[in-house]
């Protein structure tokens, strides 16, 4: 069936503000088909084998009364409070065990009915049996009431779990920022140990010059004082002596010939050359000499 077709057998079923599709076998909702006649408020598409709704069906924000009792919805669309002009909700005999949060949105809803769907305790306690008019409209105001709870609880859920993940941000990013402060304080500190090391070296190369400066200037002194102590030996040695006077000269002189004299006298005396012609005057000086000698102790004596 083509999508004219579609529109054209909608508009059969339209009568006024209504549109009837209850009984068309229906297995999804012709939302698009629905968007085109936004005057239909009511909608009634009961005892079909729809089992979803799609999200495009919250969009429908036209309309106030739908009927979509007998069929095979498991779920509603999250989406489902966007229908804010929705005032008349049927959804007997469906399989639904609950409604989504949005349902608290619904502030128009004025009439429900949840009969005959595999609700859960607490959803099925809020609707009741919705046995009459005037118990399908309780079932709205405390079914709107238990879900407006659930919203509660699920803001107080998010928002403890917004502040949860906050709380573990702030503790991630005070964690970042020790560790940044710590590797700042590390580079800081093998920046200082750097610069230390450096200046240990820079101390270290001074004092080494400065022995070395020092080793040099010794033995730059050292070196002065053997060329002092050289020079001054040079001078010493370089410097004239003085000459020996003519007196002591003569006095060696006359010392070395009285001893030759004394020599030769004893060879001439007590050698075997005694009775050589040579001799013979010095040996007869020797006598005169003695005898000279003898002759003044003699004298010396009487006196």
């Amino acid at each position: 069936m083509s999508k004219n077709s579609k529109v054209l057998n909608l508009k059969d079923k339209i009568s006024g503000n209504e549109v009837d599709l209850s009984l068309c076998n229906l297995t999804e909702v012709p939302v698009r088909e629905l968007a085109l006649f936004p005057k239909v408020t009511v909608v009634d598409l009961s005892c079909n084998n729809i089992t979803s709704l799609p999200p495009e069906f919250c969009n429908l924000t036209h309309l106030v009364k739908v009927d979509l009792s007998k069929n095979q919805l498991t779920s509603l669309p999250d989406d489902l409070g966007n229908l804010v002009n929705l005032q008349h909700l049927d959804l007997y005999n469906n399989k639904l065990t609950n409604l989504p949060v949005s349902f608290s949105q619904l502030r128009s809803l004025k009439w429900l009915d949840l009969k005959d769907n595999p609700l859960e305790l607490g959803l099925a306690k809020a609707a009741g049996d919705c046995l009459d008019e005037k118990q399908c409209k309780q079932c709205a105001t405390k079914v709107l009431q238990h879900m407006r709870a659930i919203q509660e609880e699920v803001d107080h859920a998010r928002e403890k779990r917004l502040l949860r993940e906050k709380e573990l941000e702030r503790k991630r990013e005070a964690k970042q920022r020790e560790r940044e402060a710590r590797e700042r304080e590390a580079r800081k500190r093998e920046k200082a140990e750097e610069k230390e090391k450096r200046r240990k070296e820079y101390n270290a190369q001074k004092a080494a010059l400065a022995a070395q400066e020092q080793q040099k200037k010794k033995s730059e002194e050292k070196k002065k004082k053997n060329g002092q102590a050289a020079d001054k030996k040079v001078a010493v040695e370089s410097k004239p002596k003085p000459r020996r006077s003519v007196i002591g000269l003569i006095f060696k002189l006359l010392l070395l010939l009285l001893v030759g004299l004394a020599g030769v006298a004893a060879v001439c005396r007590l050698t075997d050359l005694q009775k050589e012609a040579f001799c013979l005057p010095i040996n007869a000086a020797v006598d005169d000499g003695l005898s000279w000698a003898k002759e003044q102790q003699i004298v010396d004596l009487y006196q």
